[in-house]
């Protein structure tokens, strides 16, 4: 096991949730990936942002993924590091990465609820996004 960080950047604490999100099922798909990097890669919240961080980030989810209370830690690391004017942001980063393979799985449903309260996203506000992300992943 790596080191768990003592704190995260707002833009590490974005990879962290969209991380969290896409392996929250056990199973990271080449889209998700794509999604997460191109998110970095095209975002202006990432200027100046090292994608070399991404796997260490994707690291210290994964750590504590596998310890007991792990959840509830990573979302603490992520709340401090992550101003409000980010978290609906944050949200819709998440929520287009479990809508990136076209398939909404029970789990990831789950744990975008999870990201929604412990960010206190507004339930009309989370409609709106996830209703984005929906058309903007439609497939043919």
């Amino acid at each position: 096991m790596s080191k768990i960080p003592a704190s995260l950047t707002p833009q590490d604490a974005l990879v962290a949730i969209m991380i969290a999100v896409s392996a929250s099922d056990e199973a990271i798909r080449t889209s998700e990936l794509v999604t997460i990097q191109s998110i970095v890669d095209h975002l202006p919240i990432f200027d100046n942002y090292d994608p070399d961080r991404i796997r260490q980030i994707g690291q210290t989810v994964f750590d504590l993924f596998e310890v007991e209370e792990g959840l509830d830690a990573l979302f603490g690391l992520i709340r401090d590091a992550l101003p409000k004017k980010l978290h609906e942001t944050a949200y819709a980063m998440a929520c287009d990465v479990v809508a990136a393979d076209g398939e909404l799985r029970d789990v990831e449903l789950r744990m975008l609820e999870e990201i929604r309260d412990e960010l206190n996203i507004d339930r009309l506000h989370a409609a709106a996004i996830e209703w984005g992300a929906r058309v903007r992943h439609t497939i043919l």
